[in-house]
């Protein structure tokens, strides 16, 4: 059995290596269901509506050392104070990797304050 994404770390690959392909991108979103494709394919997005803006800020904070931990930096935004998303994707390839995915599944697996509607 394979190991897990989350269990996985990214590995560097050199300007010019292969994006994955289609039949592979599909596979491995498979394992991080809650993220979505850009429009081209070419990045991995997900969106959350957290607690509050203090909240997205300490998001970020823990998304940013498992970037540095895995040499991957996603893109984040903050937007209507706690409106958060998160692009992924490898520049050296000019589109996906599994390192967008190992980093997918480990920001999943991070404990999150969602905002609940009315709270």
């Amino acid at each position: 059995m394979p190991t897990p994404l989350v269990a996985r770390s990214c590995q560097s690959l050199p300007s010019g290596s292969p994006a994955l392909t289609a039949q592979a991108v599909g596979a491995l979103l498979a394992e991080v269901p809650a993220w979505t494709l850009s429009a081209d394919g070419l990045r991995l997005r997900r969106t959350y509506s957290v607690r509050n803006f203090l909240t997205a800020i300490a998001f970020f904070g823990k998304v940013a050392e498992i970037a540095e931990h895995e040499d991957h930096h996603p893109d984040l935004h903050v937007t209507s104070y706690r409106d958060v998303a998160i692009e992924t994707w490898t520049h050296s390839v000019g589109g996906l990797s599994e390192n967008d995915f190992i980093l997918a599944a480990k920001i999943d697996a991070l404990p999150l304050e969602l905002h609940v509607t009315g709270a």
